[in-house]
């Protein structure tokens, strides 16, 4: 057990202790309101099925924000992802040919995505929020105008059982989150390109000087970004049998917050995959508590902020 525990580093990570804290006061809270309510199977199960769209979208901003940088084309991405694959199948929804044309091309379509983005950072020198913001602003108004604004709905049952299906009781959305999630982790944390993330967020000029290619690395971090919201286009189309411009727009910010409440340094250079994971758990267990109890989503949201304050709080207060 103490090996376990110097290998995850919970004792020395501050950040992983204050959610820990904030988590069980919730919890806590929870508990006394709710009852067993709460910690219902029907509840956790709920919940489980909701943290995994919110948990991919943090993920591909907060791989960015390691570098120092940000992803506001995060929600543009996956609609256009959604819309490509969306045309391609409704074209015709029983052909099994026809779904893998679908994913190919929406995959695809996140690696161009990824690749322009990274482009424009790494080899043109445009900042970060300057460059997906103006690719955020080109897709939106490629997705509407090549959509017509209209839904696209009518998906086979297979591509459904990916978004609302579940397996041994465990959600199948959840089961991609934790399968990507992994991997982000081992790249982050056991290879090179990881590394040069880390590097590159906490000072870029030194890391070129040592030798690390950041132009490279950098271009990849966005692609990984993008291919991350392909993973999410598939999960809202499935969740919503629909795909549509203007889908997930509230996601955006809610990204942001989770990541740094997780943890990731928004200059970059620091954070790490558990602390968003106790992030999401966080938000999302405040949510469906308060959905229990009837309390407005507008508290909700702004119960979120003053989480995130009191968490910045309590780092400046120790640092």
């Amino acid at each position: 057990m103490p090996a376990f525990m110097n290998l995850i580093q919970l004792p020395t990570d501050r950040n992983i202790r204050y959610l820990l804290v904030i988590l069980a006061a919730i919890m806590a809270l929870m508990a006394i309101s709710l009852g067993g309510t709460f910690f219902s199977l029907s509840n956790l199960q709920s919940m489980s099925s909701q943290l995994p769209l919110l948990g991919i979208f943090a993920l591909a901003m907060a791989v960015c924000m390691l570098t120092g940088g940000i992803n506001l084309s995060i929600i543009a991405t996956t609609n256009a992802c959604s819309l490509v694959m969306a045309s391609i199948i409704t074209q015709s929804p029983d052909s099994g040919l026809m779904l893998m044309a679908a994913l190919a091309a929406g995959l695809a379509t996140a690696v161009v995505v990824g690749l322009a983005n990274g482009f424009l950072i790494a080899y043109i020198g445009v900042s970060p929020i300057l460059a997906t913001l103006g690719m955020m602003t080109f897709i939106n108004g490629l997705n509407v105008l090549l959509s017509g604004g209209s839904v696209i709905s009518g998906f086979p049952d297979v591509l459904l059982f990916l978004g609302n299906g579940d397996i041994l009781g465990i959600p199948t959305p959840l089961i991609f989150f934790g399968t990507f999630a992994f991997g982000l982790w081992v790249i982050l944390e056991h290879t090179a390109l990881g590394r040069a993330i880390y590097l590159i967020g906490s000072n870029e000029k030194a890391s070129r000087f040592s030798g690390i290619n950041t132009q490279k690395s950098l271009v990849y971090v966005y692609m990984i970004s993008s291919i991350l919201c392909w993973l999410a286009a598939i999960i809202m189309m499935a969740k919503f049998n629909s795909a549509k411009a203007g889908y997930g727009e509230s996601y955006l910010l809610v990204a942001i917050l989770a990541s740094v409440l997780g943890g990731i340094n928004p200059d970059g250079g620091f954070g790490r995959i558990i602390g968003i994971f106790l992030a999401l758990v966080v938000l999302q267990a405040l949510e469906s508590g308060l959905n229990l109890l009837g309390v407005s989503s507008y508290l909700t949201m702004a119960l979120w902020g003053g989480i995130l304050i009191v968490f910045i709080g309590l780092q400046q207060y120790k640092s």
